[in-house]
């Protein structure tokens, strides 16, 4: 049996790797997200939810123990806080394998107009992303990055990677498709360890992304 903790339940990605879980009798899912009103009403038979934030210590402490992988599907101004927040759990927790989504840009990777496009409109907002990439990389714990380009809700799984340090490709990749990276870590746990992965849709270069 595989206990799974997803951190930001409630997120757009996070549902399609609940989903894809959901059927895996070797699977446990701990749910953890802020907002009640989120729930659907048609969580898994394999999850249970908890209702939290994971700044409360005393909470991420008692749903930490016993995990084998978490999964991070974090946002906000306070990033980087959770970030330490969620490290420092697994660390007393003794878990040690952590797969957390940030953001395309955070290391200036996006070449071009769209990179400078990019920079323009969410370069400020990224910093608490980076300081968080910092921290999981400076951890010492199993980890894995994930860089989406700008997110897009089509129903297809279709995508590539790139190393960090390389240049980012493309300027959209759906949900469901890093639902799918995700969830084929969760699956396969000692790929892409110690990796810090861009993710975007094989063919979608230009200046911006198409629906901007």
């Amino acid at each position: 049996m595989k206990n799974i903790l997803i951190l930001g339940a409630s997120g757009q990605i996070a549902q399609w790797v609940v989903k894809a879980l959901a059927t895996d009798p070797n699977i446990r899912q701990t749910l953890l997200l802020r907002d009640p009103k989120k729930l659907t009403g048609q969580e898994p038979a394999n999850a249970r939810v908890v209702i939290g934030n994971v700044l409360d210590k005393k909470l991420l402490k008692s749903v930490m123990t016993g995990q084998d992988i978490v999964y991070a599907n974090l946002t906000g101004e306070d990033l980087d806080k959770q970030a330490e927040a969620v490290i420092a759990a697994m660390l007393a927790a003794g878990v040690k394998r952590l797969v957390f989504v940030l953001s395309l840009g955070i290391y200036d990777e996006v070449p071009g107009k769209f990179g400078k496009w990019n920079n323009a409109i969410i370069g400020e907002d990224l910093k608490p992303f980076r300081r968080a990439a910092d921290a999981i990389e400076a951890s010492g714990l199993d980890y894995t990055i994930v860089r989406p380009a700008w997110l897009m809700d089509e129903e297809e799984v279709d995508y590539e990677t790139t190393a960090k340090g390389h240049p980012f490709k493309g300027t959209v990749v759906s949900r469901k498709s890093v639902g799918d990276l995700v969830a084929k870590v969760i699956a396969h746990p000692d790929r892409y360890v110690g990796e810090n992965l861009g993710v975007n849709k094989p063919g979608s270069e230009g200046d911006k992304p198409y629906f901007m």
